[in-house]
């Protein structure tokens, strides 16, 4: 089909962080979502781990949810009957195995301002984990290129579209950009390179991925950082100095210490799992404050751990 449209390698940071859309505004012209990147997304090639559905239909006419966990977010899947293959393919799933989708994206806002977005497969496959890593080479090749590229056109805040077209920019390009930045502003690159650094510290296991970037982002200054984007990746042996960062106080291991409040709140193993909140409050009685718990639980998943088996709870594998 000529005028399919692109279907996007993107990660579930920066398409949950959106909350822009552009309506077709003839019959059958696409709509889309604006990332705060600037991606005009109306497709999504996704991979990660599958770690929750549920049939809110019934077994004749199953409706399925599902949540799929990538680097450091999640995507939510809505499968029905108008997705017959797609529906066939979920009902043979488990959780947690690694899934592949292709789908289009999908907008609900109750209120002004609150945008929620799912996705509505075409298409679902079982992959291997070599496939989920190939798609997060993927998806971070992507994410540098459009960090790149905004990067150059916060240079010119004056700029239009024809501006950066007159650059080399494409169409879509230049007027998902222009968008963005006229309704998120700059966006915060410390918080893109950290996924970028999380993605290829998966694929890197033996390496120490390091960017250089501040241990808290959210005293982070609000804009594109040149010297951020411009700090080459480095590898490096472990060292002396890396250790308070993962001990605490007590000489205890802050991962063991996370994994003990997560066997303490949900000592049966339950579908639900420990809440975060009550972990980020035990954590902090040990000195552990809730940026280093987000950090600790990002490491513990990326280790494969621990998963997120619901919006806001933890839970051991």
């Amino acid at each position: 089909m000529s005028g399919r449209e692109t279907a996007w390698r993107i990660f579930a940071k920066e398409l949950n962080a959106s909350s822009l859309e552009k309506r077709g505004t003839e019959e059958m012209s696409p709509s889309y979502v604006i990332t705060p990147l600037g991606t005009m997304v109306n497709r999504v090639l996704l991979a990660g781990v599958l770690v929750e559905k549920e049939n809110t239909g019934t077994e004749e006419e199953p409706m399925w949810r599902a949540r799929i966990q990538d680097i450091n977010g999640n995507f939510f899947l809505n499968v029905g009957r108008f997705q017959p293959e797609a529906a066939a393919a979920m009902a043979d799933l488990e959780a947690p195995s690694y899934v592949a989708v292709i789908g289009k994206i999908r907008t609900y806002s109750p209120e002004e301002g609150k945008v929620y977005i799912s996705i509505r497969p075409e298409r679902i496959v079982r992959i291997e984990e070599k496939d989920r890593n190939l798609w997060l080479l993927e998806a971070a090749q992507c994410m540098w290129d459009r960090l790149l590229k905004v990067r150059e056109a916060v240079k010119d805040p004056e700029a239009g579209p024809s501006d950066l077209i007159a650059k080399g920019f494409t169409q879509q390009e230049a007027e998902g950009i222009c968008m963005a930045l006229d309704h998120y502003g700059n966006p915060e690159s410390t918080v893109y390179l950290k996924t970028l650094q999380s993605a290829l510290r998966k694929l890197l296991p033996d390496n120490d991925v390091d960017f250089g970037l501040p241990e808290d982002i959210g005293e982070y200054p609000d804009e594109m950082d040149d010297e951020v984007m411009d700090t080459p990746v480095t590898q490096s042996s472990p060292t002396p100095q890396s250790e308070p960062t993962t001990i605490n106080d007590s000489g205890m291991d802050k991962e063991e210490i996370i994994l003990g409040f997560i066997d303490r709140l949900d000592p049966g193993g339950s579908a639900k799992g420990a809440p975060r909140d009550e972990i980020e409050r035990l954590a902090a009685e040990e000195g552990i404050s809730a940026n280093e718990v987000e950090e600790l639980s990002d490491s513990l998943m990326d280790k494969g751990l621990i998963y997120e088996p619901n919006l806001g709870y933890l839970r051991k594998i």
